[in-house]
């Protein structure tokens, strides 16, 4: 046995209950229709003529329906006669390099061939000017060589910094469309400057690119589009404060609060720009977000399988796994921390073994009051939190609260053969 085994060989593991959270759930049936009406909009529809050239802006978050509205978006242009192409719009990410990025949409499921139309990825830009401090705004080059400009992106809270304008639009439009040299310049100052400098080069970029439109989702709770809507590229500034209002009322959250310890399954880009999302988590890389959950201590036990080892956020966990670890890709993670200015992101928490090392040691570290009382919440990720897993001391708050529905009896948490957990939280893994 070695020193490990000896400091957690006496932590009792409590027993674990499935519950579903209950959240509103109006959400979009048939995502190609609308986004068709959307760009049949006489103010939409208007901005297009025949034979002209889009550069569509698609970026690494794993927004829902992508491929669905993707494809969407290009066979209504091309109803319309433009000739659209793809341009990854992710800043940094996929390790900053061209076919990091393609290969990073493919992942999404974003292909040429899904889309029906080319994919021209690069890292080059032009500087199409500068802020009155001095700070570059840059343009993905075939982007700023179309004749238009369409960006698709979700409107929701941002994971480092609070504003009228965080996470969608034009924040795709600033960074995303930026690529590395627009990233970088945009956090150059750091989260404290990010609300203002988003929708001061957004507007720079409105006023001399030929942005067209930007199609805009709100998502609900349980990861669905609730809201398609095409923002003519004159009101996107105007109208993206009413959609994040839109998208804040609409997140999940966990429903139990303080929790003890918090166990999350998988972290990942596709979740989350910090790969966990603090506005559920309670724990962000800067101090510029409001958020109300508390929790003593949090293990992450894996990464996601779409975010090409990123894993940019895992300092926020106090404890990881060997095999989350070993996932990690450094370049590509490095790459987009230096890039935000944020290293904390890139910090590795205490490396265990296995699940159960990693839990136990979550526990042991927690400061509860036994495993009687021990408020504890195990997720799939930080996307989905319709079916979560509760501890047992958890119960009465779960019985109480008309929110929550009770899907079955406390049961002890039960790890394979490699110290590993056995059984998935929900669906989503």
């Amino acid at each position: 046995m070695n020193i490990i085994d000896e400091l957690v060989a006496t932590v009792a593991l409590p027993r674990m209950l499935p519950v579903r959270q209950l959240f509103a759930d109006e959400r979009i049936g048939d995502v190609a229709a609308v986004v068709r009406g959307e760009i049949a909009r006489p103010e939409i529809a208007a901005r297009l003529r025949p034979g002209m050239s889009v550069a569509v802006g698609v970026g690494s978050r794993g927004v829902a329906e992508l491929p669905r509205l993707v494809r969407a978006t290009i066979a209504a242009l091309e109803a319309h006669g433009a000739r659209p192409f793809i341009v990854p719009a992710m800043g940094s990410h996929g390790g900053a390099t061209a076919e990091g990025q393609t290969a990073l949409l493919a992942k999404l499921g974003v292909t040429e061939e899904s889309a029906g139309c080319p994919i021209r990825s690069s890292m080059e830009t032009v500087e199409m000017g500068r802020l009155p401090g001095g700070l570059p705004i840059y343009m993905d080059s075939a982007a700023m060589a179309a004749d238009g400009i369409v960006v698709i992106n979700r409107i929701k809270p941002h994971t480092s910094f609070s504003g009228t304008i965080e996470s969608g639009l034009a924040k795709m439009i600033t960074i995303g469309l930026g690529k590395q040299r627009g990233a970088e310049s945009c956090h150059a100052y750091g989260f404290g400057t990010m609300a203002e400098h988003v929708i001061e080069m957004a507007r720079f970029k409105l006023a001399h690119a030929p942005v067209l439109f930007g199609l805009a989702t709100v998502e609900n709770a349980y990861d669905k589009p609730a809201l398609i809507e095409a923002v003519p590229g004159e009101r996107i500034l105007e109208r993206e404060p009413e959609l994040l209002a839109m998208a804040r009322a609409n997140m999940p959250r966990i429903r139990f609060r303080p929790l003890d310890v918090l166990v999350i399954d998988r972290m990942g880009k596709e979740f989350s720009g910090t790969g966990m999302d603090p506005n559920i988590t309670g724990r962000a890389t800067t101090p510029y977000v409001r958020t109300s959950q508390e929790v003593g201590k949090m293990a992450v036990l894996d990464l996601s399988d779409n975010g090409g080892g990123n894993a940019t956020g895992i300092g926020l966990a106090d404890v990881c796994t060997r095999r989350l670890f070993d996932r990690i890709d450094f370049p590509s993670t490095y790459a987009n921390c230096i890039t935000s200015t944020v290293l904390a992101g890139a910090r590795i928490p205490m490396i265990l073994d296995n699940d159960r090392d990693a839990i136990r040691v979550a526990i042991k570290t927690c400061n509860a009051q036994g495993p009687g009382g021990l408020r504890m919440v195990r997720l799939a990720n930080t996307l989905h939190l319709e079916e979560i897993l509760i501890s047992e001391a958890l119960l009465p708050e779960a019985m109480a609260d008309p929110g929550i529905e009770v899907l079955g009896d406390p049961r002890p948490m039960a790890f394979d053969a490699a110290g590993n957990l056995a059984r998935p939280v929900s669906s989503h893994g």
